[in-house]
């Protein structure tokens, strides 16, 4: 019975990202540095910056399973175990891609997944006191911050793939600050109206935030 219920909850289908639960790092005033490509799996499986990992390094953490994908899209759909779906042995989290009927792609696609769900959903205590943004942050913010330096280049978006390791920064302070929306702006440099803005530029993010504000008594971001 246990392996019956083992094997259900590692290939269950994806759900949303709200329904999954968060997962918490302990608290480190000084964050190990980001891996190298040299880095090897084993060393890598250690450190809680799953973002920071190359591609081969995160996918040596998880569990992966291909299956028949089901839905409209023809004669050439299920012949082809090319859906895949991935789960995080460290934090249980799951993603999954069917849309192409390339396995390769899908596998891509997937990995790409769960990167957003792991800047979703995995959080990092911060120290308050002497808070210096990570520059991965700082990229993510409109150029109007004062406190973002000539030297970041132009404000990363949504739709780059680095926009995951920002808005997961975003999200470690946002939870310092126990969902405050007007404290973190003013910790970044910018007006409460332009955090705001940012925050509802990305569906999932603007998922995230509105759930912690809801349990912490919050009106919700529209």
């Amino acid at each position: 019975m246990a392996r019956v219920l083992l094997r259900w909850a590692l290939f269950a289908p994806l759900k949303s990202s709200s329904s999954l639960p968060f997962v918490q790092l302990p608290r480190t005033l000084h964050p190990p540095a980001a891996p190298t490509l040299a880095t090897s799996s084993f060393a890598a499986a250690a450190s809680p910056n799953y973002l920071h990992l190359p591609d081969d390094d995160l996918m040596a953490q998880c569990d992966l399973d291909t299956f028949k994908s089901s839905g409209p899209g023809g004669q050439h759909r299920n012949k082809r175990e090319s859906a895949v779906r991935l789960c995080h042995r460290p934090t249980g989290i799951v993603a999954q891609a069917a849309e192409e009927r390339s396995q390769h792609k899908n596998r891509a696609m997937a990995l790409t997944r769960l990167r957003t769900l792991l800047a979703l959903k995995v959080r990092k205590a911060i120290d308050l006191e002497g808070y210096t943004p990570p520059p991965e942050l700082l990229q993510i913010l409109p150029a109007k911050s004062t406190i973002r330096g000539k030297d970041v280049g132009p404000q990363i978006g949504p739709n780059n793939p680095k926009f995951a390791l920002g808005m997961q920064a975003l999200l470690d302070l946002i939870y310092a600050l126990e969902g405050s929306v007007s404290g973190t702006a003013k910790v970044l440099g910018l007006s409460t109206g332009a955090l705001s803005r940012l925050l509802l530029s990305d569906d999932s993010l603007r998922m995230a935030v509105n759930e912690l504000r809801t349990s912490k008594g919050m009106k919700p971001l529209k």
